[in-house]
């Protein structure tokens, strides 16, 4: 997932997409360096990070 659709699937902004995800713990994949670079998430990864902050 890119970081517009994980924005989407999380109902979340883009900017926190970028800003704040990394910090929250949700692992991000980058590709290419400086301003250019992509970001792009795995699914897996999205699922389990939010299975982690299910409130029981």
């Amino acid at each position: 997932m890119d970081a517009r659709q994980t924005a989407r699937y999380l109902n979340m902004s883009l900017t926190w997409v970028y800003r704040d995800a990394r910090r929250c713990g949700l692992k991000a994949y980058r590709f290419g360096r400086g301003k250019n670079a992509k970001i792009q998430f795995k699914t897996v990864d999205v699922l389990k990070w939010l299975e982690q902050r299910r409130v029981s």
